[in-house]
C-alpha cells in the first residue's frame, strides 16, 4: 500500500515575503530538497486545488486557482526529480489537467521540470505534444541554470499564449540558487473590455461560387492554347484562374469578439475528440503498430 501520511509542514520562519502569504505547497516525506509553494499576494481572490493524492516523493504538485477581474487562471506548481519515472509523471500531469480543464479557466504551469528544453530530446517532444493538446506551450528559450561546464533550461513556465496576447518572461538572479528564477508578467489590461480583432477573409457563399463556376466554364482560354511552351501555358492558365478567382471570391475584413461562439462545435465533434484523445492516451506508451497506425489515420 502507498504512503498517505501527511505531508511535512512547510513554514515561512526561513522564507517571508512581504504583502505575500503561503497558501499552497507540498514537501516531500523520505527525500530531503525537494517541494513546491505558492504565494498569494494579499489583494487577490483565490481558492486551493486539491491534488495531493497526485504527488509522490519523485513527482510533487500543488495548484490553486486566482480570480482576477475578468479571468481565472489555475496556477500549477510542478517539481520531477531527475531520477523519476518520466512515464508516470507525464501520466499524472494530464490526469490533473484533464480534472481541472474547463473552457474559461487558463492554465499557467510553472517549476522545475529537469527537461533541458535547450535540446531536442523524446521527453520534451512528449512533453511538448501533452501541453499542445491543452493548447499550451513552453515560454522558456534560454538557459535557467548556468554551471562552469553546462547551460540548461530545465525550469519553464508553460500557457497558452493565445489567451494571454500580452506576456513577458524575465530571467532574475536570486543569489539563492544556481537556477535563475523567471518572472512571468500577463497583461490583463485587454480583461476588463471585449477585444474586438479584425481580419481578412474571402468572401465564399453560395452566391459567389455558382458565379465563379459560371465565368470559369466562358472564359475562351486561347491564350493557353497558342503556345506549344509548357511553362508560359501553365503561367497563362494561372493568370486566368487567379483572376477569374480574386474577382468571384473578393477580399473582406470581418471583426471578432473576444466572446467566441463555440456552437459549432457539436456532440459529434466533442465525441470524436474524445475518442481520439482516448486512442492517444493507449498508444502513447504502447509498442503496438497497429495500434499507431490506427491512431494516425
Amino acid at each position: 500500500m502507498p504512503d498517505r501520511t501527511p505531508p511535512t509542514v512547510f513554514t515561512t520562519e526561513k522564507v517571508h515575503i512581504e504583502n505575500y502569504n503561503l497558501e499552497a505547497h507540498y514537501c516531500r516525506q523520505l527525500h530531503e530538497k525537494g517541494g513546491v509553494v505558492i504565494f498569494v499576494h494579499n489583494s487577490l481572490c483565490f481558492s486551493n486545488i486539491d491534488i495531493v493524492k497526485h504527488c509522490e516523493e519523485q513527482d510533487i504538485v500543488c495548484a490553486l486557482k486566482l480570480s482576477f477581474c475578468t479571468l481565472n487562471i489555475c496556477v500549477l506548481t510542478l517539481y520531477k526529480a531527475p531520477s523519476g519515472n518520466f512515464s508516470i509523471c507525464l501520466l499524472k500531469l494530464d490526469t490533473i489537467l484533464q480534472s481541472l480543464y474547463t473552457a474559461t479557466l487558463h492554465f499557467v504551469i510553472c517549476g522545475d521540470i529537469n527537461i533541458n528544453y535547450l535540446n531536442e530530446i523524446v521527453n520534451k517532444s512528449q512533453l511538448d505534444n501533452l501541453l499542445l493538446s491543452y493548447n499550451l506551450t513552453s515560454t522558456i528559450n534560454c538557459p535557467t541554470r548556468v554551471q562552469n561546464t553546462s547551460a540548461t533550461a530545465i525550469d519553464n513556465i508553460c500557457i497558452d499564449e493565445s489567451q494571454f496576447e500580452s506576456y513577458m518572461v524575465t530571467p532574475i538572479i536570486n543569489g539563492m540558487s544556481d537556477h535563475d528564477a523567471q518572472l512571468l508578467t500577463i497583461s490583463t489590461d485587454y480583461s476588463h473590455v471585449p477585444i474586438h480583432r479584425s481580419k481578412t477573409v474571402r468572401k465564399i457563399n453560395k452566391y459567389t461560387i455558382p458565379d465563379f463556376i459560371a465565368t470559369l466554364s466562358s472564359e475562351s482560354w486561347d491564350s493557353i492554347f497558342n503556345s506549344e511552351d509548357v511553362n508560359i501555358t501553365f503561367n497563362s492558365f494561372l493568370n486566368i484562374y487567379l483572376r477569374i478567382f480574386y474577382s468571384s471570391f473578393p477580399l473582406k475584413k470581418v471583426t471578432n469578439s473576444n466572446n467566441n461562439d463555440n456552437n459549432w462545435i457539436t456532440l459529434g465533434i466533442k465525441t470524436s475528440c474524445r475518442h481520439k484523445r482516448e486512442l492517444y492516451l493507449t498508444c502513447r506508451n504502447s509498442n503496438n503498430g497497429k495500434l499507431k497506425k490506427h491512431y494516425q489515420l
